[in-house]
């Protein structure tokens, strides 16, 4: 067996013991006793610290030294070198004792984060809140960026990306969206989403498996469960994804579950052979976000996608829908409505969440913001951007889980998954003209595999920047999203 045969093998073996970290991360949160949740944050810290263990052996670095000077690697080989080099770099610059701390600190700030939402508590989470911005700092430090740490968490989550491209990309945005939104808002037609109330959650669940599955999702190799906040983890091999139920809210649990959708299709679909190196992990979070957000919004939202299923939904619900006019029950599928919950909005008001939080999350960092004064600054700030003020911390500061995971930088994600999926929409359409008259029959197919053969089988080739250049023929912008949302919504509600 080659040098590079060996040391693959090793990274598939790496991320092996990664993914058992990922199931007690999933299980966490799905089925963990709520008095276990001490003993979790043991074993999960115990974990990490193994994986980091494995991940910085000198036989590892040994093995990258020699790699870097073999001229015989071709194109893909290098690539996978080169990622593996920039990781083993990382890791080894990282304590293993910070590793545990940093684990143990996440599983015990996630129970804190759910019971202080749950009490509307602010005040009893801010220490944790406080400590993992601390230690992300502090990993910030260990790599050199103590002096930008907000950069260093960005680019942890898409390479290449910083505050300022970041800052740069949303103000096109910001100027085009807030007209957008007072427009759609101020519109005399309004969506009466009243009249999806009263539904069955088990029947939800049957026709939300149903359509997800239709979708291309592989059952065999994964499943959906219920938590208190929708994520999908895991790997091609085993994809878990998880969703939330509410009888008077249907479509949460609906559009929640294809989202996750799209980031399992988007796992299954990298190649599996490949599946601990480069060439089998996804290419950051924005190209994650932007193959969730495709399904959920450019698919699952259009006129074609419910010619196909409303008469299926229609059969489950008949009761509930009996008196529902197809007009009006599209235009509920596409309110447009100020929420205080991110994670409730619709796709036009969608990202001034994001904006919003960027805005709070490069303060943080800077340190012109005090986590103790976060939920008033929350609160104002929403009322500047999103235009509305929160009535209580649960549906304002609170909502999110991903700062209880130390989870800083993901945010931004969202809104270039936004941006990159209409480009990547409009990429699709103009190459495969067919795709609204497919899905109006029911079949997916064509849409999942464009997205295989552009996006999924590509691993780490191109991160987002490069993946639209190429892709799309157009750097990564706004112009798409605004484009796709005027044709969407403006029809819907102009008299």
């Amino acid at each position: 067996m080659s040098t590079y045969d060996t040391f693959t093998e090793d990274l598939k073996r790496i991320a092996a013991l990664g993914s058992i970290s990922g199931l007690l991360e999933w299980d966490e949160q799905v089925n963990l006793p709520p008095e276990s949740a001490d003993y979790r944050a043991r074993q999960s810290s115990a974990m990490s610290e193994l994986v980091h263990r494995e991940a910085t052996r000198s036989q590892v670095g040994e093995w990258l030294a020699e790699l870097k000077e073999d001229t015989s690697l071709d194109l893909d080989q290098q690539l996978v070198v080169s990622e593996a080099g920039k990781e083993y770099d990382r890791l080894t610059k990282i304590p293993a004792d910070f590793v545990s701390r940093k684990a143990e600190l996440t599983s015990l700030a996630f129970h804190a984060w759910g019971k202080a939402r749950a009490d509307n508590d602010f005040a009893s989470y801010a220490p944790y809140l406080e400590r993992n911005l601390e230690l992300a700092k502090e990993e910030a430090s260990y790599l050199g960026c103590a002096d930008d740490p907000y950069d260093y968490w960005i680019d942890r989550f898409d390479p290449g990306m910083d505050a300022t491209s970041i800052q740069r990309i949303f103000k096109g945005l910001k100027d085009e969206l807030v007209p957008l939104v007072r427009q759609i808002l101020d519109s005399s037609i309004k969506a009466n989403t009243d009249c999806m109330k009263d539904f069955p959650v088990d029947r939800q669940e049957a026709f939300l498996r149903e359509v997800t599955e239709r979708l291309g999702f592989n059952y065999r190799r994964g499943r959906i469960d219920r938590s208190l906040h929708p994520f999908c983890s895991g790997n091609a091999f085993d994809t878990r994804m998880t969703t939330r139920f509410f009888k008077d809210n249907p479509l949460d649990s609906l559009f929640s579950s294809i989202h996750e959708t799209g980031h399992g299709l988007y796992e299954q679909g990298l190649p599996h052979e490949h599946i601990g190196t480069a060439l089998g992990e996804a290419a950051g979070m924005a190209v994650h976000e932007s193959q969730s957000r495709l399904w959920e919004n450019q698919v699952a939202r259009s006129p074609e996608f419910w010619k196909f299923w409303e008469p299926v939904y229609r059969e489950t619900f008949d009761q509930q829908l009996s008196g529902v006019s197809s007009h009006d029950f599209y235009l509920a599928v596409n309110s447009v409505a100020l929420n205080p919950i991110r994670v409730d909005s619709d796709e036009v008001t969608y990202n001034l969440h994001i904006l919003l939080r960027f805005e709070l999350e490069k303060a943080l960092f800077e340190g012109s913001l005090a986590v103790s004064d976060l939920p008033e600054e929350w609160n104002r700030l929403s009322e500047q951007i999103v235009g509305l003020r929160p009535r209580n911390d649960s549906e304002g500061v609170l909502q999110d889980v991903h700062w209880s995971g130390a989870a800083f930088g993901y945010f931004p994600s969202y809104c270039l998954g936004n941006l990159l999926a209409a480009q990547l929409w409009y990429a699709l359409l103009e190459q495969v003209p067919s795709v609204p008259e497919e899905m109006a029959k029911g079949n997916f197919s064509p849409v999942l595999d464009w997205l295989r053969t552009n996006v999924h089988q590509h691993g780490r080739r191109r991160f987002a920047l490069e993946l639209s250049k190429e892709v799309t023929g157009q750097d990564l912008s706004h112009v798409s999203l605004i484009r796709y949302l005027r044709e969407r919504y403006l029809p819907l509600y102009s008299s």
